[in-house]
């Protein structure tokens, strides 16, 4: 997977895409850019989305919720480690076969 391009240099594009003459493609600002045009036309999406122009998840949002997931990931991991350890600490207090108590 690419490494994705820094939150600055989207933001630079899309305003020089929004701010672009009259006759000045988009697929020509791409090309200036060196990105591919649909990666584009996903970052004016996104930042319409993030200022509220049209509705959809904002990437802080976005952000949140992903944050929000891999802490419930590891929530469950902990959860699941701790059922075990009680589980195999409860057979360990019983009384084993054959045994005599004094």
């Amino acid at each position: 997977m690419p490494k994705p391009y820094p939150r600055e240099y989207r933001d630079d594009v899309v305003r020089v895409a929004r701010d672009r003459e009259p006759g000045v493609t988009l697929e020509q600002i791409a090309a200036d850019f060196g990105i591919h045009v649909m990666t584009l036309s996903k970052w004016m999406r996104q930042a319409d989305v993030d200022e509220g122009a049209k509705p959809g998840v904002s990437t802080s949002e976005s952000t949140e919720l992903r944050q929000a997931r891999a802490r419930i990931r590891l929530l469950e991991q902990e959860n699941e480690v701790l059922r075990r350890a009680a589980a195999y600490l409860s057979q360990a207090n019983l009384p084993g076969k054959g045994s005599s108590r004094s």
